[in-house]
């Protein structure tokens, strides 16, 4: 009889210490998981952006090849971009503007000011006419346009 009340006296369950130390794994293991979560997202943006700007440059390229110039269309009209944002569903993170003459264009994706890609260390993505790509941000080109 002894026995069967020290059981039903005796609590089951987690001391305070095992609780603490649960507590302290998985804060450490949010420490590294949220950056490398953080710089994911950021990747998928930057490519959403990048796909933007090269839609938009297939198309100028078009519009060059029926209108030979990039700046009007055929009838003569200003060339509009077909994609304005990216990404195109969802809340905008890049703007993306086109500086066009006749014979050149720069086709810019520039980070929205107090969005989730403002400050991004890549900065601005851009391309030229010539293919040549450029970013204003601390990574460089290559580590930016390369991922």
């Amino acid at each position: 009889m002894k026995d069967v009340m020290r059981n039903a006296t005796s609590s089951s369950g987690f001391t305070l210490i095992e609780l603490m130390i649960t507590v302290a794994i998985i804060g450490i293991l949010a420490a590294i998981a949220y950056p490398s979560y953080r710089e994911y997202i950021a990747r998928g943006q930057r490519t959403e952006a990048k796909t933007a700007i090269l839609e938009d440059v297939q198309f100028l390229e078009r519009n060059f090849t029926e209108a030979n110039r990039y700046d009007e269309d055929s009838a003569g009209a200003d060339t509009v971009l077909p994609i304005n944002s990216a990404p195109r569903e969802g809340t905008a993170s890049y703007s993306v503007t086109a500086t066009l003459t006749q014979t050149a264009f720069t086709v810019t994706a520039t980070p929205i000011t107090g969005g989730r890609m403002d400050g991004d260390a890549c900065g601005a993505l851009s391309i030229n006419h010539l293919g040549q790509k450029a970013a204003t941000g601390t990574l460089g080109r290559d580590s930016c346009w390369g991922k």
